[in-house]
């Protein structure tokens, strides 16, 4: 070989030996933008989120006067439940701060504690009538915008027209502070309540088991119906243009908007069956259209990945296709089908668009008894209260999120779990 010629040979290497360095850093920068993204995406979710974990709460000395909360004078739970408790929260407040005179001043110090104070009281009361007569340090969560001053959320360098909160009412919170009646503890609301106008008030407990009546829906008609589908596609089927023509539209399902699925359940779940509007029943068979094709095509996936062999053992030794299919196939396909199961709830769990179609926008307070209550769910939860202008909903709404995404990664863990304990390989 020649001078040249081995010249020519080691500068194409070169050249070759360049595209490829080139090309691995491409790929790892490129994976390494995709990562910051991600810490920045789960950083900032988790800097808004966490602080919803705790709630401000108010320690006030409250004299339960019977005038007030017993109407009647019979002590009995009906002229109990009837008190006005409203104004013995207002007098407690009143006797802390004795500076408030005029009615202006009554209304921005009953801004510091939550409308829900005397609700908590009247629980208080019921649960124990007697207090009645008596004095008791009741603690009752402080108003949003309180909690967010003491979260450090509100500038008290600001004008006081551009902050929420007053001079005054800054003022109060600090002697509050200084008598050791406010402070910070786990926000339980957030995980024991329904939605409320109120942020301090407002919980996932609603929307949460609104997702688990639509999940239990969804799988309950979507996992048996795939699966049968995708075994008679699969196993049974005869190979002519109308199979060639249900698997060609079962792939181009996959791939519809979701928001078409919201339609169709709009027209034919509410409209035409007269199903209840914004109730999980209903969000759960949108859902379980929607993930219906990834069900079906990631289990005959599993189902094809079962060697030929296992049929062929089968069917020699005297088995029927039909003990062939489920005594041997599906067993062993059985980890790809549940794993392409659990990866289709995932997706249906955060979807939005078709459940904003069936009216499970709506405003629910109460938490959902059963799948044919009105319900919400954790994404429409999310959608909700980003909308809401209260800066203290923006934190609850990065929590939302965060539960919401724990949740998927429980799922996608559990599909992983079960294909690393069921999957079997052949050699």
């Amino acid at each position: 070989m020649s001078a040249n010629v081995r010249n020519a040979v080691a500068l194409s290497l070169r050249r070759r030996y360049a595209r490829e360095r080139r090309f691995r850093a491409y790929g790892f920068a490129a994976v390494m933008v995709g990562l910051l993204f991600l810490v920045v995406f789960f950083a900032t979710i988790m800097e808004n989120g966490v602080s919803a974990l705790r709630q401000t709460e108010v320690v006030l000395p409250v004299f339960v006067s019977a005038a007030d909360v017993d109407p009647k004078g019979d002590a009995s739970r009906e002229s109990l439940a009837s008190g006005d408790y409203e104004i013995v929260i207002r007098d407690a407040l009143a006797r802390l701060f004795v500076d408030v005179r005029n009615r202006q001043d009554k209304r921005a110090v009953g801004a510091l504690v939550s409308s829900e104070s005397s609700f908590v009281l009247r629980e208080a009361v019921l649960a124990n009538p007697h207090i009645v007569g008596t004095q008791i340090e009741l603690r009752v969560p402080a108003s949003a915008n309180i909690d967010m001053l003491i979260k450090g959320n509100v500038d008290r360098g600001l004008d006081a027209s551009q902050r929420t909160v007053s001079d005054q009412q800054i003022a109060w919170v600090d002697e509050l502070v200084r008598l050791n009646r406010i402070y910070l503890r786990f926000n339980s609301a957030l995980f024991g309540n329904g939605d409320s106008r109120d942020p301090e008030l407002a919980g996932i407990r609603g929307a949460f088991m609104g997702s688990i009546y639509m999940l239990l829906v969804t799988v309950l008609f979507a996992f048996p119906v795939g699966v049968a589908a995708a075994v008679y596609l699969e196993e049974f089927a005869p190979r002519n243009r109308w199979t060639d023509l249900i698997e060609v539209n079962i792939n181009n399902l996959a791939a519809v908007p979701s928001i078409v699925y919201g339609l169709l359940g709009l027209a034919v779940f509410i409209n035409w069956m007269s199903l209840p509007r914004s109730a999980p029943v209903v969000g759960g068979l949108v859902l379980a259209l929607l993930t219906l094709p990834v069900v079906i095509i990631s289990a005959r996936a599993a189902i094809k990945a079962v060697p030929p062999s296992i049929r062929e053992a089968a069917l020699a030794v005297g088995a029927s296709q039909v003990q062939t299919v489920f005594q041997h196939v599906i067993p062993l396909a059985m980890p790809g089908i549940l794993t392409g199961a659990i990866i289709g709830m995932a997706r249906a769990l955060g979807e939005t668009a078709p459940l904003l179609m069936i009216g499970m926008v709506a405003f629910i307070v109460d938490v959902p008894g059963g799948p044919m209550e009105p319900a919400t769910a954790l994404p429409v939860q999310v959608y909700l209260w980003a909308d809401s202008p209260e800066r203290a909903f923006v934190e609850r709404t990065s929590a939302a999120i965060i539960v919401l995404l724990g949740f998927l990664f429980l799922m996608n863990l559990a599909a992983v779990l079960l294909r690393r304990r069921f999957e079997r390989t052949w050699r």
